[in-house]
């Protein structure tokens, strides 16, 4: 018969097993973003209403991302196809797991009007590191870094990431998803296939 001392050894053994399986869970679905002190630019969470509201009186249309050329694309530039914003860093293993998804979807999807752009919100730091990433990952669409207004806006009420936002072709969010596991991977197909396969 077990003495209760090593009875409390296993409960504890036990008890430490649940909360190391808690906090890996955690960690395999979404990254913390490494700049939480940030304050937002839009206070309030944006709104999965339809069509998105403007961020306070400033239009989603006017926020943009910065190339690596120096050139800046704007949300508006995009009208007419469905568009899927990712915003991720090298560092975030979920960000690792969720690429390849975006990949293929847009390798299907490209000739039929769908547009992605991965957004770095890795800091400064990591934005030298991209061009690896890319080749490793072999990533064929546009990666950029937002304008702080833009990420301020769609990460106000959370920093996790990646975070994934699907646009309909009027500009209309359609879906978020905040972080990735096995699971996101149909979520996040059906609502590309939804979006472009929309009149």
């Amino acid at each position: 018969m077990a003495s209760r001392f090593e009875v409390m050894v296993f409960m504890l053994a036990r008890f430490s097993g649940m909360v190391a399986c808690g906090v890996l869970l955690a960690i395999s679905v979404a990254c913390e973003n490494a700049d939480t002190n940030k304050t937002p630019v839009v206070s309030g969470p944006p709104s999965t209403t339809f069509p998105m509201p403007p961020a306070s009186g400033k239009s989603l249309n006017d926020m943009g991302w910065q190339l690596a050329d120096g050139q800046r694309n704007l949300f508006s530039q995009y009208s007419g196809s469905v568009l899927i914003l990712d915003f991720y860093a090298t560092w975030c293993l979920p960000c690792r797991k969720s690429i390849p998804q975006l990949v293929g979807l847009q390798d299907r999807f490209k000739d039929q009007g769908l547009r992605v752009v991965g957004l770095n919100v890795g800091g400064p730091n990591d934005w030298p590191k991209v061009p690896e990433f890319s080749r490793e990952l072999k990533i064929q669409y546009t990666l950029a870094v937002p304008d702080a207004d833009l990420s301020g806006f769609l990460l106000s009420d959370s920093q996790q990431i990646p975070q994934t936002f699907i646009f309909d072709r009027q500009g209309r969010l359609t879906k978020r998803i905040i972080g990735f596991s096995d699971s996101d991977s149909e979520v996040l197909r059906t609502a590309v296939e939804s979006a472009v396969l929309a009149k």
